[in-house]
């Protein structure tokens, strides 16, 4: 009976500690010498009017304000179907099964995610706004590299 008791508060443990609600804030460790932003912009075969628009204003807001940055490869961009087979693994990393704004953010060596998506779709199809929030999100994030 005890054996019963002990089992099933182990199995109810391991469900509970392996369904926590994902953050908005992830942290993964890779090679220190890396120093960057990853801008990853994900989104399905099918996509809507404010899913372009979160394309196209982040890359205005890359080309217009860190153009340097891009040369330089500290910040990257990427737009990613999921869709496709071969996105497949990233997609899984960054938990994106349809349109996703993610900043990856990399500091010697350490990942942390800040997932813009909520931003992305409540400000999307306002350039203005958009930008000016993304770039200030950037830029708090490349002061701290």
């Amino acid at each position: 009976m005890k054996t019963i008791k002990f089992f099933t508060v182990l199995a109810i443990s391991l469900l509970l500690t392996s369904c926590n609600s994902q953050n908005k804030t992830n942290t993964i460790s890779l090679d220190k010498s890396i120093s960057k932003i990853e801008v990853l912009d994900f989104h399905s075969t099918h996509r809507c009017m404010t899913c372009n628009a979160i394309e196209a204003n982040t890359k205005y807001t890359l080309n217009t304000y860190f153009a340097k940055e891009l040369k330089d490869a500290k910040i990257t961009f990427q737009v990613i179907n999921v869709d496709k087979k071969e996105n497949e693994k990233i997609a899984e990393k960054f938990e994106a099964s349809g349109t996703a704004l993610i900043l990856n953010v990399i500091k010697n060596g350490k990942e942390t995610q800040l997932n813009l998506t909520d931003f992305g779709f409540m400000n999307g199809n306002d350039q203005v706004v958009f930008s000016k929030e993304l770039k200030s999100k950037i830029d708090t994030e490349l002061k701290t590299l």
